[in-house]
């Protein structure tokens, strides 16, 4: 697989995305689902932002590591959040998990009215092999 990122400026970088990704000589596409602060007997966290994110952080890697993929190659993640002001708060985690990982993806934020019961926030994921 040969992943190339397309960054006609240097401005996203900071903000831990990409413009464009450019994959060639997939062997595999994993589409995951929106991942949120959902425990494992499948209840809703009311926790902060900062504690959801974590957790939801913490779930796509599950699910991502579970069907045999990385996280550095992701390609896509939308970030669905209620309240984008409280999310912009915990951006340094999100960051820090990007950079940790190395992930180079395209990323498109969302604040949205609500998402399931308590949730604030939860990642959508593309990754591929």
């Amino acid at each position: 697989m040969e992943k190339i990122v397309i960054n006609p400026w240097q401005w996203q970088n900071e903000r831990h995305y990409a413009q464009g990704i450019e994959v060639k000589h997939v062997e595999s596409t994993l589409y995951c689902a929106g991942q949120a602060a959902v425990h494992a007997d499948g209840t809703s966290s009311s926790a902060d932002m900062q504690t959801q994110l974590l957790i939801a952080i913490s779930n796509l890697e599950k699910v991502i590591s579970e069907a045999g993929y990385e996280c550095k190659n992701i390609v896509r993640l939308n970030v669905y959040t209620t309240n984008q002001e409280e999310f912009f708060k915990c951006f340094g985690t999100f960051g820090d998990w990007v950079a940790k990982n190395e992930i180079k993806q395209a990323t498109t934020f969302f604040e949205v009215k609500s998402l399931f019961e308590t949730l604030s926030v939860e990642l959508e994921a593309t990754v591929v092999k």
